[in-house]
């Protein structure tokens, strides 16, 4: 299945939906902040509110459910509200998300936005950045093969009550909502070529599956077309156009992402590894390996493992 294969792509890049701030606010009001996270996210609990950041002509309108998602931006500003008056300047407190919205005397007139960041290891870097725009708007009203909005207000319930268990039913909707804006995304939007859109496309589904389960098999472009139903040609065109490269360059980097994984989290030699993901050699795979991340498969090794923090 596609959603299996996109799921297990977001397993391996370690895909991760942190939720770091909030406001809850009536009034007119204002709220500018600088980003230093390369994928952020903002949802719109309750109210609305116009959104502007940098490289992006024009606001977005952002209504209760909504979500926006901004790649590598700099800045962001939020406006909302109504009446008399200058705008009250609003600033989220990091990290004390649930001190910020318990305090606030709130109801479902107020404008009320939480967000936060998604924490990638860099092959999600590569991956997701490419894939998404520069401002993404996922509409809550177009969202109707997710459960969006009903995401959203549970998470934020679990922010607010102060229940038992709080904190880690927190992280896992925070991980449920990013799931539902990444298919509402997919669902609402063109998407550029890429693992994405890749992923989401039927008629690449049959060869993509054979690569998914065996990727250590010596693959033949005939075969891959074969399962598609397609001519060679017409099947390496498609692939290209959808994914952004050819068939066999994307069986390449996918054995390449399983194989960070296994040395970030396993202690398989490299030799080993190199048979399993279909290398007739070590030299060979490690030469493949080094073209791609960009150091050797053993000093990949120590190096992540040396930056991962330790246990308490």
């Amino acid at each position: 299945m596609v959603g299996d294969q996109l799921s297990e792509v977001f397993d391996f890049v370690e895909v991760r939906g942190v939720l770091s701030g909030g406001i809850a606010v009536r009034g007119p009001w204002v709220s500018r902040a600088v980003i230093t996270d390369s994928l952020k996210f903002i949802a719109m609990v309750c109210g609305r509110a116009r959104l502007v950041t940098d490289g992006v002509d024009g606001p977005i309108e952002l209504e209760p459910g909504d979500v926006a998602i901004l790649n590598n931006r700099s800045w962001v500003e939020l406006r909302g509200g109504t009446g008399d008056g200058l705008p009250r300047e609003v600033v989220p407190e990091e990290n004390d998300l649930s001190t910020r919205l318990v305090g606030a005397s709130w109801d479902p007139d107020d404008d009320v936005v939480v967000g936060g960041h998604v924490d990638l290891n860099p092959a999600g870097r590569a991956l997701l950045l490419q894939a998404l725009p520069p401002l993404g708007h996922v509409r809550a009203s177009a969202a109707a093969g997710t459960n969006l909005r009903g995401t959203l207000h549970r998470l934020f319930r679990e922010v607010t009550e102060n229940r038992t268990g709080s904190s880690f039913a927190i992280r896992q909707y925070g991980q449920l909502l990013l799931l539902d804006v990444l298919r509402a995304y997919v669902d609402q939007s063109e998407l550029p070529p890429g693992w994405l859109r890749a992923l989401t496309d039927e008629r690449l589904r049959p060869a993509l599956t054979l690569m998914h389960a065996e990727p250590g098999k010596p693959w033949r472009l005939d075969e891959l077309a074969r399962a598609a139903a397609m001519s060679r040609t017409s099947f390496a065109e498609r692939f290209r156009t959808v994914a952004g490269m050819p068939p066999l360059t994307y069986l390449s980097r996918w054995r390449m992402l399983l194989a960070q994984r296994a040395l970030r989290h396993g202690d398989a030699r490299v030799g080993s590894l190199a048979a399993e993901l279909g290398y007739a050699s070590e030299s060979a795979f490690s030469t493949a390996f080094k073209r791609e991340v960009g150091e050797s498969p053993l000093h990949y090794r120590f190096r992540v493992r040396e930056e991962q923090p330790s246990p308490m």
